[in-house]
């Protein structure tokens, strides 16, 4: 019987968690960031303009003209450091843009293309750029706005405050671009990009619904409806659990999803399964399911395993031949299976206010996220002693935390290990030696 996960029912008078995916589209896109940041300091200059406009015109109503010649001075001396700026930035910008080119292409070619995503989700990077393009932005407004050679009783503004906020705009850049390039040597390390792809993993196992033995899966009986993938074939990013659920309850069935979050999905395939009547109509099922040309961590639980086995295939290939990190990367794949080792799997229920189970949703079994993790780093290892042995003490490590039902699969990899370093290793001392467990590989 397959194990199920069961989402508890929200408190009373409490709202369900809106599952919407559209937080986690716009965190994998690079454009959103910086095009707010320009249409916010626009927006923030024009209420500068404004309180630059009231200040000179009180002054004018109360004959303080000296002031105002005073307030022009000082703007025709900021006006040099603004455009000082203006040029700046530019460069600035190419700079950064330069440092992520060099940083996606060496963590393409040594890690694996997968984690590219990182710096592309990448907080301090999408700061940086919104800031100096907004920094940037601003310089050009307060150009603008310079009048010289008026008198002082007839001039209309004075980028008084607009000059301020250049130079606090130009503090901030420095110091995100310190930021910038310590986070970027960070990511360039293969122990921080492994342990930002193991974080993001927890985050969506925690994502998934709060599990309860005690409730039986319930009986779906036969579909009595299919729902058909339309638009263009793509990889399944993620569903719209929350819409998904209040369009099976306002028509009282149940919907079943037929491909797993990952799956690679076909226009005109099934794509939703529907139990206890008639498919709801095509309109209120749109912009629930979203694919895509891959995969992406949200809603995914085999993401985080797929990236930590492909940097250790990277690793154990003869071109880098790199067993240290192979062997970090084994050990956050002994942590998240030791997670997720309790864990009931196979699927997701989601349920409505009632109680009742609206959404099933697939999820990988404990079988497949075993595989995922060890077998094809197994079939590399073979001929590496500090990955055997920190494979054989990371399934040593999982027979102790799983259950007595989930060995079978560690119990199979560890057979096959052996068998695979006894056909590679050439005398018994060898094999003796790659077979002992080791949590550190060789030291």
């Amino acid at each position: 019987m397959s194990d199920w996960t069961v989402t508890q029912g929200p408190p009373p008078g409490g709202r369900p968690r809106v599952l919407s995916p559209l937080r986690e589209h716009l965190r994998d896109t690079f454009w959103f960031a910086p095009t707010t940041a320009m249409v916010g300091v626009f927006l923030v200059w024009v209420g500068a303009q404004e309180v630059d406009s009231a200040l000179v015109s009180a002054l004018q109503r109360d004959g303080e003209f000296e002031a105002v010649a005073d307030l022009m001075r000082f703007a025709e001396d900021a006006r040099a450091v603004v455009n000082a700026v203006s040029s700046a930035m530019m460069t600035f910008i190419g700079v950064v843009f330069s440092i992520s080119l060099v940083a996606v292409q060496m963590a393409s070619g040594q890690f694996t293309p997968r984690v590219v995503r990182l710096f592309v989700r990448s907080r301090i990077t999408k700061a940086t750029f919104a800031v100096f393009l907004a920094t940037f932005v601003l310089t050009l407004l307060v150009l603008s706005s310079f009048e010289s050679g008026a008198d002082p009783r007839t001039v209309a503004s004075v980028p008084l405050v607009q000059s301020v906020l250049t130079l606090v705009m130009v503090g901030l850049s420095l110091l995100l671009f310190v930021l910038y390039v310590n986070a970027t040597l960070r990511l360039m390390q293969i122990s921080h990009v492994i342990t930002r792809i193991a974080t993001e993993s927890f985050r969506v196992a925690a994502s998934m619904p709060v599990p309860d033995r005690d409730t039986d899966a319930p009986d779906l009986g036969t579909a009595t409806a299919w729902v058909p993938h339309e638009g263009r074939s793509g990889v399944l990013r993620d569903v719209h659990v929350a819409r998904l659920v209040r369009v099976a309850r306002k028509h009282g069935v149940v919907l079943r999803m037929i491909p797993r979050i990952g799956d690679f999905v076909v226009a005109g395939t099934p794509v939703l399964a529907v139990h206890g009547g008639p498919a709801p109509p095509p309109r209120a099922l749109r912009y629930t399911v979203s694919v895509g040309l891959e995969r992406t961590y949200h809603q995914d639980l085999g993401f985080g395993l797929r990236q930590l086995s492909d940097i250790a295939l990277r690793a154990l290939s003869p071109s880098v031949n790199d067993p240290t990190t192979a062997v970090q990367a084994v050990d956050r794949i002994v942590q998240l299976l030791a997670a997720l080792s309790r864990r009931p799997l196979d699927a997701a229920l989601y349920r409505d206010r009632s109680g009742k189970v609206r959404l099933v949703q697939p999820v990988p079994g404990w079988t497949a996220l075993v595989d995922l993790g060890f077998a094809e780093t197994r079939g590399s290892a073979a001929g590496s002693p500090q990955v055997t042995r920190r494979m054989m003490a990371g399934l040593d490590d999982l027979l102790l935390l799983s259950p007595p039902d989930r060995r079978e699969p560690l119990l199979r990899h560890r057979a096959l290990l052996r068998q695979a370093v006894e056909r590679r290793a050439a005398s018994s001392a060898e094999r003796a030696f790659a077979l002992r467990p080791d949590r550190q590989g060789i030291g």
